[in-house]
């Protein structure tokens, strides 16, 4: 079974989904907000909480050409520059961010975007890194960040079976041996019905690596089947408000639903268990409700049993249904009443 291990969590199909909240630009310019919105994570439960390190700067160019604006959805016609500025984490808010997590006890680490975010990260002694959906096509990023010899978790949305496994080959021949995918829809919500989630037993036949989601949905339904298809990993963005007007708050889950995410998970992964037919100590105290054969009249010493003498009925302290056709022409050895449940010993034994 393939596995990796995050700040000491054992993380693969055997082991309870690890939840990563994703702060992403919904930290809103506010260091305050980012302080309450880790707090926030931790409370509900999740496994991690993950930030992104980058500058406008570091991801783009200051270009207002057509190429470097964005036409449609959430930031339609913002210049992808002015976009990353608002959504920035600043980098000297990295410091008391992870400093806090570890204080208040949550894993904390990021998805650099460059060689100098993973510099900052490892000054800061991140865990593991997180390779986004865009830049999983920069191998020279993804070698940089494997050469750290810490875990990776790539996730692969818009990227084919091709690119896929380029990203791993980089990643690997740096000397990287932690790795895990994320199945993943790159859209700002993505409907449920984009994400083909069969894709992810594939993935981990095909790629043999742990595998989990990256679930951009707009509620918990898509994230909580994963996990009965073998997501080892659950992704998703956090807010305190879907008001709160930051760029990624209205496809978020709020604290209500990051709590039932963080719980439900764990409980489809519960249910999981393994191919088991034998009795489940839950069902002990029913058996008694089963059906079984009664006696529907009274009967005199010596009578030969009929098909209207005795029924199948709730509860089941008489024989099985299933002795129904042997019980049928044997003689009562005593007398019964009606309601009597039919047992063995109600019969003369047959001596052969």
């Amino acid at each position: 079974m393939q596995w990796i291990s995050i700040d000491g969590r054992r993380i693969a199909a055997d082991s309870p989904p690890y939840i990563i909240a994703e702060l992403s630009a919904n930290h809103n310019g506010s260091l305050e907000r980012a302080f309450k919105t880790i707090d926030m994570a931790r409370r509900c439960g999740a496994g991690a909480v993950k930030l992104q390190t980058y500058t406008a700067d570091t991801i783009t160019l200051d270009m207002d050409s057509e190429e470097f604006r964005i036409h449609g959805g959430l930031w339609d016609g913002k210049t992808l520059y002015r976009l990353y500025q608002q959504a920035h984490l600043p980098w000297d808010w990295h410091k008391p961010l992870f400093d806090y997590a570890r204080k208040v006890g949550i894993t904390i680490f990021s998805s650099p975007f460059d060689n100098t975010a993973v510099d900052l990260l490892e000054d800061l002694d991140a865990p593991a890194y997180k390779i986004a959906s865009f830049e999983a096509i920069d191998l020279p990023l993804i070698r940089y960040v494997a050469s750290t010899g810490k875990p990776m978790i790539i996730s692969t949305g818009m990227a084919n079976a091709e690119e896929i496994e380029e990203a791993l080959g980089a990643a690997r021949d740096a000397g990287c041996t932690q790795i895990a995918l994320l199945h993943c829809v790159s859209g700002y919500p993505a409907p449920a019905k984009d994400y083909n989630l069969r894709t992810i037993p594939d993935m981990i036949e095909r790629y043999g690596t742990v595998v989990g989601l990256s679930d951009h949905t707009l509620d918990n339904a898509t994230a909580i089947a994963s996990v009965a298809l073998g997501a080892s990993i659950i992704e998703k963005h956090i807010t305190l408000d879907r008001k709160g007007g930051g760029p990624d708050d209205s496809f978020s889950l709020e604290p209500a639903d990051l709590a039932n995410l963080c719980r439900d998970a764990r409980t489809a992964w519960s249910a999981l268990g393994a191919p088991n037919y034998e009795r489940k100590a839950s069902e002990q105290g029913n058996l008694k409700f089963r059906r079984s054969l009664y006696f529907v009249r009274d009967l005199e010493r010596g009578h030969t049993i009929g098909i209207d003498d005795i029924r199948s009925v709730r509860p089941g302290y008489g024989l099985a249904p299933k002795h129904l056709d042997a019980v049928l022409g044997k003689q009562t050895k005593v007398a019964v009443k009606s309601g009597t449940p039919v047992r063995w010993e109600c019969f003369v034994k047959v001596m052969s």
